[in-house]
C-alpha cells in the first residue's frame, strides 16, 4: 500500500510524484515561472504606484517639483544599498524565505503608505519599499538556476524580467481606476499592498527553493533540470572581458536605466501635466507604453536568439542595440514637436518598445565574462544602473522646477539615449578566450 493510501500526512508531504519508467517529465518549473513572474508584475505594480498618485498626492501635500523628485528617488536609496546584502541573503537563507518574506513586507510598506501625512513619512515608506525589493532579482536568478536546465535560462529570466515593464503598465491602469472608483489614494495603495501580502504567502506555500525539496517534481523533470547543454571540456580555454568591454557596458547600461528609471518615476506626471490627460486618461496611457516596452522585452530575446543563427553574434547583438539606440533618441528628438496627445502616446509606446531591447544587458555578464566572475560583474553592472535611479528623479524634479515644463526633461534623456547607444555600440561581444 503507498503512503497516499494510507492517509500519512507528514510521508504524503515529501512523496514524489509517481512515474512510469520512461514517463514525460513532469511540469512543475513552469508553474515556479509563472509564480515569479506574478511577483515580478506585483513588484512594478508596487514600484510605480506612488508616480501614479503624485498627481494628486503632490497637491494634497504642496510638494514642489524638486521635492517630489526626492520622493521618488528615495525608493532606489535602499535598493541600491541593498542589492549585495540581499544576494547574500539569498545564498545564506533560501531563495523561497528571502522572495516571500522580503515581499510580505514590502507589501506592507506600500500599505502603510496609505497612512502618509506628508514628504517624510512617503520617503520612509519608500525606503521600507526598496529594501525590501532589493532581492527580488537575485531571489530570481537563484530560482531559475536551480529549476531549469541550461537552455531554458535565458528566456527564463527574460520572461521574469519582462514583468517590471508590465507591472508598471498595470500598475498604471490599476491604480488610476482605483483611485477613480475610491476618490482616495490611500485606499488604493492599502488594496495594492494587501495583494502584494496575500500574493507572498502564496509564494511560500507552493515554491520550493529546489526541485529535490517538491514533491510534484518526477524523476524525468529532475533529470531534464540537471541536464547540461553540453559535457564541459577538459582543459577548457578561460574567457575574459576587456576593460573597454566592462567599462562600455557599464556606461551603456547608465544611459539605458537612466531613461527607464525617469520614465518610471515621472512618466504619468508628464502625462498629466505636459499633455493634459486626466487621472484615468493617464492610467490608460501608462498602460500601453509600459506593456509595449514588455513586447520589446520578450520580442528582443527572441530576436537575439534569431539572429545568432543568421550572423555572428557580434554584429547580432550591435543590430539589436543599434536599432533601439536610435529609435529612442529620434523619439525622443520628436516628442517636443509632438501636439496631439494620442500621437504623444503612440510615439512613447514605440520608444519605449525598442528602449527594452535594453533586456539583453541581462545576458552580457553570463556572455562574456569568466564563469567565476558571472556574478560579481552582473552584481557591479546591475548596482551601477540600480545607482542611477537615485539620481534621475531628483534631476528631473529640478529640470521641471527651474524651467517650468518638460521640454529639458526630453533633451535630457535624449543625451542619455546617445549615451546607451554609444556605449551598447563599444561592447565587444566576440568570444574571447585564453588557455589556463
Amino acid at each position: 500500500m503507498t503512503p497516499s493510501q494510507t492517509g500519512a500526512p507528514s510521508t504524503l508531504a515529501r512523496a514524489p510524484v509517481p512515474h512510469a519508467p520512461g514517463a514525460a517529465p513532469t511540469g512543475q518549473r513552469w508553474r515556479v515561472l509563472a509564480l515569479l513572474f506574478g511577483i515580478s508584475v506585483l513588484n512594478g505594480v508596487d514600484r510605480i504606484a506612488l508616480a501614479v498618485g503624485l498627481p494628486v498626492i503632490g497637491q494634497e501635500f504642496q510638494l514642489s517639483p524638486a521635492v517630489q523628485g526626492i520622493v521618488l528617488s528615495s525608493f532606489f536609496w535602499t535598493y541600491c544599498l541593498f542589492q549585495v546584502p540581499g544576494g547574500w541573503a539569498v545564498d545564506r537563507f533560501g531563495a523561497r524565505r528571502v522572495l516571500s518574506l522580503g515581499a510580505g513586507l514590502w507589501g506592507l510598506f506600500q500599505a502603510l503608505a496609505s497612512l502618509a501625512v506628508g514628504g517624510v513619512s512617503l520617503i520612509l515608506t519608500r525606503l521600507g519599499l526598496g529594501l525590501f525589493e532589493a532581492p527580488m532579482m537575485p531571489s530570481a536568478s537563484k530560482f531559475t538556476a536551480a529549476w531549469f536546465p541550461e537552455r531554458e535560462r535565458s528566456r527564463s529570466i527574460t520572461l521574469i524580467d519582462a514583468g517590471a515593464p508590465i507591472g508598471s503598465a498595470i500598475g498604471g491602469l490599476v491604480l488610476a481606476e482605483l483611485i477613480a472608483l475610491f476618490s482616495s489614494w490611500r485606499i488604493a495603495f492599502f488594496v495594492v499592498g494587501a495583494v502584494t501580502i496575500a500574493y507572498a504567502i502564496l509564494l511560500y506555500v507552493r515554491l520550493r527553493s529546489r526541485p529535490d525539496e517538491d514533491p510534484r517534481v518526477n524523476a524525468a523533470e529532475r533529470a531534464l533540470i540537471s541536464a547540461r547543454m553540453q559535457p564541459e571540456a577538459i582543459a577548457e580555454p578561460v574567457r575574459y572581458m576587456s576593460r573597454r568591454t566592462f567599462a562600455a557596458m557599464i556606461v551603456g547600461r547608465i544611459g539605458w536605466t537612466m531613461i527607464f528609471f525617469g520614465l518610471a518615476t515621472w512618466g504619468p506626471n508628464y502625462l498629466a501635466q505636459a499633455r493634459g490627460f486626466d487621472l484615468k486618461s493617464m492610467g490608460y496611457a501608462t498602460f500601453a507604453i509600459f506593456m509595449a516596452g514588455g513586447v520589446g522585452a520578450i520580442v528582443s530575446g527572441a530576436l537575439a536568439d534569431w539572429l545568432q543563427r543568421k550572423l555572428p553574434r557580434d554584429w547580432a547583438f550591435k543590430i539589436l542595440f543599434g536599432v533601439s539606440g536610435l529609435v529612442v533618441l529620434g523619439g525622443l528628438l520628436l516628442l517636443p514637436r509632438v501636439s496631439d496627445p494620442v500621437t504623444a502616446v503612440v510615439v512613447l509606446s514605440v520608444l519605449v518598445m525598442f528602449h527594452f531591447f535594453g533586456s539583453l544587458y541581462w545576458t552580457i555578464p553570463a556572455m562574456l565574462a569568466p564563469r567565476e566572475r558571472i556574478g560579481v560583474v552582473g552584481g557591479v553592472m546591475n548596482f551601477a544602473g540600480t545607482s542611477s535611479g537615485i539620481a534621475a528623479p531628483i534631476l528631473i524634479g529640478f529640470l521641471v522646477q527651474w524651467t517650468g515644463g518638460f521640454d529639458a526633461v526630453l533633451t535630457y534623456f535624449a543625451a542619455c539615449a546617445v549615451v546607451y547607444l554609444v556605449g551598447s555600440l563599444l561592447i565587444d561581444f566576440r568570444e574571447r578566450r585564453v588557455l589556463p
